[in-house]
C-alpha cells in the first residue's frame, strides 16, 4: 500500500497551483469548463506518476505543462471531426505550444492578469449567488465537489450540478476573460467582494448545522481576499473587505468553548484574539483609508471590527464611534440588518431602552420577519430592562428559527437565565 505523503504533497501543491493553471489555460482555451477539465487531467496524471517518480522540482510548471497537452490533444481530435474548426485549432495549438516561457513564469508569480481576470470570471453576476459561491471555491480555492458539498451542508451531486451549470452558463453568455473597465469594473467588483464576504461569513457564523464556525471556509475568504488585494491594489473597497477579516478571523479560538459552545463577543477571553492577524487588519484598513475608501461599505464594517480589537476589555468598547458608523453605513447600505446593528451599539452606548425602540421601528417595518437574531437582540435589550418574561419569549422564538444547532444552544440558554434572574 503506498504512503499518503506524496498524495498530502500533491494536494497541498493543488490547492496553491490549480487557480493559476486554470487561469492560464482559459486565456488561451476561451473556455473556463475546458480549462478545467484540462487541469484536472494533469492532477490525475500527477497523482498517477508522482507517488512513483516523486515530485518534480517544478510542480507548477509540470503540472502546466501536462494540461497544456491534455489541451492540445482535444483541439487535435475534435479537428479531426469538424475540418471547419481547424483553423480555430492551429491557432490554439500554436497558442499553447509557443507559450511556455510565458506560462512558466506565470506558474511561478504568484498573482498576474490571469488570475484576476479568473476571479472576475466565477464571480459574474449572470450567475446565482449560489453558483458562484460553489465555482469559486472550486476553482480559486482548489476544493473537491465532495468538500464544497460539506462546507454548506449540501448533497454532492447538488453542488456538482450546481458548478456545471455555472460553466454552462458562461459559455452560452460568451463572457469574455477579461477584466472589466469603467462602470462595469465596480458592478463586477462587487459582486467579487460578496461572494468572498458570503464565504468568510458562512466559515464565521454557521447558518446551519451543528458548527458555530467553519474556520476551512473562512481560511479560504482570506486568501481569496488577499490575493485579490495584490491583484488590484489601488481598490480601496477590496483592502477594507480584507481588514473586516483580518480582524474578524482573529477573534475564532476565543469564539469557541473547549466543547464547541459558542462564546459571544462580550465573554470572549481578549488574550486568545490574534495579536498578527489585527495588525494585519488594522494596517489594510489604514490602508483603505489612504486610498479614500473611508466611507466604503466594507471598509466601514472594518473601522467597527477595528473599534472591538483596539479595546482591551468590552468595558473600553467605544459604542458611541461604533453607533456613529453604523448610521453611516445604514445611510449607505438602507440594510435591516444594519440597522439592528445599530440598535445594538445605540443600546451599548445611550441605554436599552433607546435601541428597544429601534428594534420595534424594525418589527413593525416587517423588513426582518423570521429573522432570528432580530429576535434575540430584542431579547437582550428587553432582559436589560428587567422585563424577563418578555425576553425569554424572544430568546425562545430566535431558538426555534436559527437552523444553527450551536446558536440555539445559547438561546435556549439565556431564556433559561431570564427565568432564573426572574426567581431571584
Amino acid at each position: 500500500m503506498s504512503s499518503p505523503e506524496p498524495h498530502r504533497a500533491i494536494d497541498a501543491i493543488w490547492r496553491i497551483e490549480s487557480a493559476k493553471i486554470i487561469a492560464a489555460l482559459t486565456r488561451r482555451v476561451r473556455d473556463v469548463g475546458l480549462a478545467e477539465e484540462f487541469a484536472q487531467d494533469a492532477l490525475v496524471s500527477a497523482l498517477e506518476s508522482w507517488p512513483r517518480d516523486g515530485v518534480p522540482d517544478n510542480p507548477g510548471a509540470w503540472l502546466m505543462a501536462s494540461a497544456r497537452n491534455r489541451a492540445i490533444d482535444y483541439f487535435r481530435h475534435r479537428a479531426m471531426h469538424d475540418e471547419k474548426e481547424g483553423s480555430l485549432t492551429y491557432e490554439i495549438e500554436t497558442q499553447l505550444r509557443d507559450a511556455q516561457p510565458d506560462v512558466d513564469a506565470a506558474i511561478d508569480d504568484p498573482v498576474g492578469d490571469d488570475l484576476l481576470r479568473l476571479i472576475f470570471i466565477a464571480c459574474h453576476p449572470v450567475l446565482s449567488t449560489e453558483a458562484r459561491l460553489a465555482l469559486t471555491l472550486r476553482l480559486l480555492g482548489g476544493l473537491t465537489t465532495d468538500e464544497i458539498a460539506r462546507a454548506f451542508l449540501a448533497s454532492e451531486p447538488t453542488i456538482a450540478q450546481r458548478i456545471v451549470r455555472a460553466k454552462r452558463t458562461l459559455s452560452e453568455a460568451n463572457v469574455p476573460f477579461e477584466v472589466p473597465r469603467g462602470m462595469e469594473l465596480a458592478v463586477r467588483l462587487a459582486s467579487v467582494l460578496e461572494v468572498i464576504y458570503l464565504i468568510f461569513n458562512e466559515g464565521y457564523s454557521a447558518t446551519s448545522g451543528d458548527d458555530w464556525m467553519r474556520p476551512s471556509l473562512c481560511d479560504e475568504a482570506l486568501r481569496l481576499g488577499r490575493i485579490l488585494a495584490q491583484l488590484a491594489p489601488r481598490e480601496p473597497e477590496v483592502h477594507g473587505l480584507v481588514a473586516l477579516m483580518e480582524i474578524q478571523a482573529s477573534r475564532a479560538r476565543a469564539r469557541v468553548g473547549p466543547k464547541g459552545a459558542a462564546v459571544l463577543l462580550l465573554d470572549q477571553n481578549r488574550a486568545l484574539w490574534d495579536q498578527l492577524l489585527i495588525r494585519r487588519g488594522l494596517a489594510a484598513l489604514e490602508l483603505a483609508e489612504k486610498l479614500g475608501g473611508s466611507h466604503g461599505p466594507y471598509a466601514l464594517q472594518g473601522a467597527i471590527a477595528a473599534c472591538h480589537a483596539r479595546a482591551r476589555t468590552a468595558g473600553e468598547t467605544d459604542w458611541h464611534r461604533i453607533a456613529s458608523l453604523y448610521g453611516t453605513l445604514a445611510g449607505i447600505t438602507r440594510s435591516p440588518v444594519v440597522e439592528l446593528n445599530r440598535a445594538v451599539a445605540v443600546g451599548m452606548a445611550e441605554g436599552p431602552a433607546h435601541g428597544l425602540a429601534l428594534v420595534d421601528a424594525l418589527v413593525e417595518g416587517g423588513a426582518l420577519e423570521g429573522y432570528h437574531l432580530l429576535h434575540s437582540v430584542r431579547g437582550d435589550l428587553l432582559a436589560k430592562l428587567g422585563r424577563s418574561p418578555e425576553a425569554r419569549a424572544e430568546f425562545e422564538r430566535s431558538a426555534s428559527l436559527t437552523r444553527n444547532a450551536r446558536e440555539r444552544e445559547v438561546m435556549l440558554a439565556r431564556a433559561a437565565d431570564t427565568i432564573a434572574q426572574q426567581r431571584t
